[in-house]
């Protein structure tokens, strides 16, 4: 069973979580919500989710994939946390996937894993990534890093995760029941 770690923060972006751990779990992901204090976390909209554990606790080498929300100030409040950074450099490290969307691509550039990779984020923090090939598509992967756009491309960046886990075939069956056009 392939096993998510998704990285939660007061102010996330609810639609860019939510339709991630949703469309993973259809898939049979095993998805952990990890947050960064003790919960019900407040999203960005006010939209409250009770995480499985506290990220402090978790061991990311149990985990094949990492994600990271967007929203304000979730992005804020992920990035100065320590044991991310530390999480999303040993997965690196280890060639596993690590997927991020929105604002949350500036998290990956802070902890040194974007310079000189093909990316994308929300536009509106698209100055604060130098030193990578920065694309407007609205999923872009570059070897084990998946990048997205906005709440308006989760349902594509949640399905191409799928497919990059489980394959196209899975990827397709999940779609079938949410009929997402590609």
């Amino acid at each position: 069973m392939k096993k998510v770690l998704v990285a939660l923060a007061p102010g996330f972006e609810e639609i860019e979580t939510i339709t991630v751990v949703d469309i993973l779990r259809r898939a049979g992901a095993r998805v952990v919500l990890a947050a960064t204090e003790q919960g019900p976390i407040a999203g960005s909209r006010g939209v409250s989710v009770l995480p499985d554990t506290l990220i402090d606790q978790v061991d990311d080498t149990d985990f094949d994939l990492v994600v990271l929300p967007g929203g304000q100030p979730g992005t804020a409040n992920l990035q100065k946390n320590e044991t991310v950074k530390a999480i999303l450099q040993n997965m690196h490290q280890s060639g596993k996937q690590i997927a991020a969307i929105c604002a949350a691509p500036t998290i990956l550039h802070s902890a040194g894993i974007l310079k000189n990779t093909h990316a994308t984020s929300h536009p509106s923090v698209k100055d604060q990534l130098k030193d990578i090939d920065y694309s407007e598509e609205r999923v872009v992967v570059d070897g084990n890093i998946v990048t997205s756009r906005s709440p308006g491309t989760a349902l594509e960046f949640a399905l191409k995760l799928v497919e990059i886990l489980f394959g196209r075939d899975r990827m397709d069956t999940v779609n079938q029941g949410v009929m997402a056009r590609l």
